[in-house]
């Protein structure tokens, strides 16, 4: 091929349809930007999940004088109940699973709940005796936690025994549904891509169309005729996915480090290096939805 008057018919494509290139910049900057938030999205889920999955803990709930429940018929948990639960702890049966666990009193939860609620009034009603005395535990493997509820559970003096990582799942059960948000916009916005692609092509195309005629006559071939068309769907959609690529980058460089790292410092977020990593796969998405929307396209054009 003449790769000379290839990139020349290229080039005049795209100064002919200036407006039409910009909207395939614009529609595949748009659609690209909602795939690479969706896959940063679950990037962040599953690294949330990773790191709080290790920190959560089994609470052991031991009675108050105002639980109900068939084991806390006797009302508060006793010394030895108290006693009875932490030799069950370093019981043969369940110290293999377990990596530690400390023993939380009256006092104790109630300075931990003056400082969670600091500025609630509710800390005013609420007295040492109305807090579970507690045992946190944690696992080796917190998901091993079902062993943990079922050998202490019916032990008398047990108000509860509760898996953390059950609160976290409602959090990530939302998260997960926004990531799928995500994810079904990105493939309706690629689909409006890949015809706008398409259109675009197909309207360069008759605009060319004598020019295509003459080729056709000088006994041009069709993979000759195609290509500078491929060539401009390719281009507006490269430029775009970069666009998206740098979006990316941007968002996760001054939103996620700059604002919610520091912000919120007692958790994990993803970093550039997960923002890189995302962007050679929206350019090589990006190609390779414009070199087929215009090779569906031009073939078609061709054929009628």
């Amino acid at each position: 091929m003449r790769f000379a008057l290839i990139l020349g018919e290229v080039g005049t494509g795209l100064r002919r349809n200036v407006s039409m290139v910009i909207s395939v910049v614009l529609v595949t900057f748009i659609s690209l930007t909602f795939v690479g938030a969706a896959i940063l999205m679950q990037s962040q889920i599953n690294q949330m999940k990773n790191f709080w999955y290790d920190k959560a803990q089994v609470a052991i709930y031991m009675c108050t004088a105002t639980s109900g429940g068939d084991n806390c018929a006797g009302g508060e948990a006793n010394a030895d109940q108290i006693a009875a639960v932490k030799a069950q702890l370093d019981s043969p049966t369940l110290q293999p699973f377990i990596q530690q666990y400390y023993f939380e009193d009256h006092e104790q939860a109630y300075e931990n709940f003056k400082k969670q609620f600091a500025d609630n009034p509710v800390t005013a009603y609420v007295t040492p005796d109305l807090l579970s005395q507690t045992y946190w535990v944690n696992l080796k493997d917190p998901q091993q936690s079902d062993v943990l509820v079922e050998s202490l559970s019916g032990m008398p003096g047990v108000d509860g025994v509760t898996d953390q990582r059950s609160y976290l799942e409602q959090i990530f059960s939302i998260l997960n549904i926004a990531s799928i948000t995500a994810i079904a916009i990105a493939l309706i916005m690629l689909v409006a891509a890949f015809l706008l692609i398409a259109t675009t092509i197909r309207l360069s195309a008759f605009s060319r169309r004598r020019e295509l005629g003459i080729m056709r006559l000088v006994g041009a071939s069709n993979r000759f005729i195609q290509t500078p068309f491929i060539l401009e769907g390719v281009i507006a959609a490269l430029i775009g996915s970069v666009l998206a690529g740098a979006a990316m980058v941007a968002i996760v460089k001054f939103f996620v480090q700059d604002q919610l790292a520091k912000a919120l410092p007692f958790t994990s977020f993803i970093g550039l290096g997960d923002a890189l990593f995302v962007v050679p796969i929206l350019i090589l998405l990006g190609v390779l939805l414009a070199a087929l929307s215009a090779k569906v396209a031009i073939t078609r054009y061709l054929k009628v």
